[in-house]
């Protein structure tokens, strides 16, 4: 019998509702609360206007107040990070995001441009800061990244017990695969990672209750690989050409979803899945920030109350705390030709950079 999908369009559609409920909430009780969320862009990619335009959109949505900073491509470094400084020191931004990558005719150090957000305000987790919190196990006090967020919300969903569980991550970039690991780990998994250098990658899989994949390669999990009753869940995007298809190709993750949802106990789609998590958790962290930074933790309830959704939990606490909101540290696209909208479909893993194999 196939496993049950998990739909990501679902679960997001829920969570934005009760978070646009959140915010109605504290505003209430505090008129002038509004969570600033500002993307900072350089240059005209298709993908990136995609991405941009979807968060902007949904963040206006739920009443965030939202600033696109599209920088020419002509830019220098300095120059970014000067449009960061500025922004860092904007009481009324509560989260930064720098879209990825950057189109620049200049040499700019992508890391630099990232690491000069404010960690208090990097809605992201790419700061070095709320990487080593997350490392060490402060949920609590960090931003942890979108999309292993959103993970662990339909891990949740699927109704599976982490605690005790053995997990498999595949894939150790800094966006999804380390932070997977480490999310799962602190929520008392045993975790193995896997990459390109792994012997007996299937090996290792089959021996998973959960496995997260963010691979970048398509369809590269099979049905052989995956343990029965296993929880699946697909952060990979790829783009395989399909003459039947009515542009040509179609969207595939990293599992070989046909094959592997005969043995799944459940298995997140691709488009569908983790896609529309991930956006919608920027979201969260970012309100969370706002609560944060604006001294308004306590209004309208906690978020783990509220929406009750999360799935981290501690052992030395009847409650969690909101783990996206670190202390202050510091006061779709026009061209819609097949080849930039396939463009902007798929290169989230492959062109940010940010993949590490």
């Amino acid at each position: 019998m196939p496993g049950v999908v998990l739909s990501g369009n679902k679960l997001a559609k829920q969570i934005k509702e009760q978070l646009r409920l959140e915010v109605e909430k504290v505003r209430s009780e505090n008129p002038s609360f509004k969570p600033g969320l500002s993307i900072v862009q350089v240059g005209d990619r298709a993908d990136s206007n995609v991405y941009v335009g979807h968060k902007l959109k949904v963040g206006s949505e739920l009443g965030f107040k939202t600033e696109h900073v599209k920088l020419d491509s002509s830019v220098t470094q300095d120059e970014i990070i000067s449009t960061i400084d500025r922004l860092n020191n904007d009481d009324s931004v509560h989260g930064i995001i720098v879209q990825l990558p950057l189109e620049c005719n200049n040499a700019v150090d992508s890391d630099a441009c990232t690491n000069r957000v404010d960690p208090g305000k990097d809605v992201d987790g790419l700061h070095p800061e709320n990487a080593g919190r997350l490392a060490r196990g402060e949920l609590h006090n960090c931003f942890v990244p979108c999309t292993p967020r959103g993970c662990m919300e339909l891990i949740k969903l699927a109704g599976a017990e982490v605690k005790g569980a053995v997990a498999c991550v595949i894939g150790r970039s800094k966006i999804v695969g380390s932070p997977m690991a480490d999310v799962l780990k602190w929520n008392h998994a045993t975790v193995t990672t896997c990459h390109t250098r792994t012997r007996d990658m299937p090996g290792h899989v089959r021996q998973a209750d959960i496995v997260v994949v963010g691979a970048g390669a398509a369809k590269m999990v099979k049905s052989d690989w995956i343990k029965p009753g296993a929880v699946v869940i697909d952060c990979g995007i790829n783009s395989v050409d399909d003459p039947k298809a009515k542009k040509g190709y179609r969207l595939v993750g990293d599992v070989d979803y046909e094959q592997c949802a005969e043995k799944a106990s459940h298995i997140t789609p691709v488009p569908g899945g983790v896609g529309p998590m991930t956006v919608v958790m920027l979201m969260q962290n970012t309100f969370d920030s706002a609560r944060r930074r604006s001294n308004l933790a306590g209004v309208g309830g906690n978020v783990s109350q509220t929406r009750k959704l999360s799935t981290i939990s501690y052992s030395n606490s009847n409650t969690r705390p909101e783990y996206c909101i670190p202390p202050a540290v510091s006061s779709i696209a026009r061209n819609s030709s097949i080849a930039h909208m396939r463009t902007a479909m798929c290169s989230i893993y492959r062109a940010s950079r940010l993949f590490g194999r």
